[in-house]
């Protein structure tokens, strides 16, 4: 098995555009250098042996699905001081309360919708990790555990604002222990629309929203008061979610039509995350991640497009069976990845 490829929330596309356009727009480039060189420092870490010593000794074990936060303290490394661990009262620190309470409503959220036990299905301990680096504009799972930066209250705020960071990026948990779906082209788009749409529902989860009345966008809450009313990305309308000199355009396709071959997987994952919200508008957003979930338990590393929408096609029709969701559902199903142009 292949190492799990480090899974960022802000893609390299707007972390790129954010370095190269800093000194222009007046703001200090050294922390978009910085943060940029970061990203790129972890995806060259997974190769490395001493990084795999690492996560052997950081990895999740089976257990009780105890959430435990670390303070990285700004410095570059993890789990530098372990602050809030099972049970443990509030602490000082905010962002610490608010990465434990998220995580354990993400582990509620997959508990009783869901039914599953942890991101390993097992009970395994999850690890936050807050305060990673100086004003750090970005979140990230390693493989093993997740990790939030501070933001630089400029562009980002603290990553930990807004609950579906954190759902998204325990999701790729969960993806990585069920379909193992490979980070390159279609399967990496599948990997990333998997966390924007269960990160989506766990805020539905909490803030107790439905289909009908969730705003269907992701990292909105992160967003600095400056770039107030931008979102990362939207799941209703992909390539909406922001529009300004800073961030770029936000350059999802919601279709087959502007597809790009070879794409980073944040990018086309727009497709995958438009066919989620036509399913979740007609069935609910449970349900429909419900069925999501059991398409993602039948799906392999190399999944393309079109075999997800064969295998959740399929799902449809038992879960429907089993009267788990509406009895329509798989002509819903059909009928959205009709829309966006596959099969």
């Amino acid at each position: 098995m292949n190492d799990p490829p480090v899974c960022f929330f802000i893609p390299p596309y707007i972390t790129d555009h954010i370095a190269r356009n800093a000194s222009r727009q007046g703001r200090d480039p050294a922390a978009a250098r910085d943060g940029a060189k970061a990203d790129l420092a972890l995806r060259q870490q997974r190769k490395s042996a001493a990084y795999a010593s690492l996560q052997a000794l950081t990895a999740p074990t089976p257990g009780k699905a105890d959430v435990v936060i670390y303070d990285d303290q700004n410095q570059w490394n993890l789990n530098v001081q372990l602050v809030r661990g099972p049970g443990d009262p509030p602490v000082k620190g905010a962002n610490a309360n608010a990465a434990y309470d998220a995580l354990e409503a993400t582990r509620e959220f997959y508990r009783e919708v869901l039914e599953r036990d942890s991101i390993d299905n097992a009970g395994a301990t999850i690890v936050g990790n807050v305060n990673f680096g100086v004003q750090y504009d970005n979140a990230f799972w390693d493989g093993a555990e997740m990790v939030f930066g501070n933001g630089d209250d400029v562009i980002f705020k603290d990553f930990t604002h807004d609950v579906d960071v954190p759902g998204h990026e325990l999701t790729h948990g969960v993806t990585q222990y069920t379909a193992g779906l490979n980070y390159t082209d279609q399967s990496g788009a599948l990997n990333e629309a998997t966390s924007d749409i269960m990160g989506a529902c766990v805020d539905q989860y909490v803030n107790k929203l439905d289909a009908g009345t969730f705003n269907w966008l992701i990292g909105e809450d992160v967003m600095a008061d400056d770039l107030y009313g931008e979102a990362i990305r939207s799941l209703a309308h992909p390539g909406t979610a922001y529009d300004n000199p800073i961030l770029g355009k936000d350059p999802q396709p919601d279709s087959m039509a502007g597809y790009v071959p070879n794409g980073d997987p944040h990018l086309n994952s727009g497709i995958i995350n438009r066919v989620f919200y036509l399913i979740a508008t007609d069935i609910g957003s449970f349900p429909a991640a419900k069925l999501w979930y059991a398409t993602l338990q039948n799906l392999w590393p190399a999944a393309v497009f079109t075999d997800a929408a064969y295998v959740c096609s399929e799902m449809a029709r038992v879960l429907a069976r089993d009267e788990v969701i509406a009895r329509q559902a798989p002509q819903t199903v059909r009928a959205a990845f009709h829309e966006v142009g596959i099969v």
